[in-house]
């Protein structure tokens, strides 16, 4: 039995948009920063290009994380991760 309340579409729809942005932000991320790389490396011999990745790679991660949401890694998910185990474990059999 779970102690989360209820979802709304309304929430739901607000989950996905975050979400899409999100994905817009890592190609844009993803895009920006190999465009930097290789001009990086093609122009000069240090790696400047890592003052703008590494940050930016920093406030991506934390943003993904967020929209994880509190219960990652938190009771639920291990809940789940015990129940995913013991039905595998059953289904194998002794």
């Amino acid at each position: 039995m779970s102690n989360r309340a209820a979802v709304t579409p309304e929430d739901a729809r607000r989950h996905v948009r975050r979400l899409r942005a999100f994905y817009a932000h890592l190609v844009v991320f993803l895009l920006v920063n190999a465009g930097l790389a290789a001009l990086n490396l093609l122009v000069g011999r240090r790696l400047w290009f890592l003052w703008v990745t590494v940050p930016w790679g920093m406030t991506l991660a934390a943003r993904g994380l967020s929209l994880a949401g509190p219960g990652f890694l938190g009771k639920a998910w291990e809940e789940r991760k015990v129940d995913e185990y013991l039905a595998r474990e059953r289904r194998a059999g002794p």
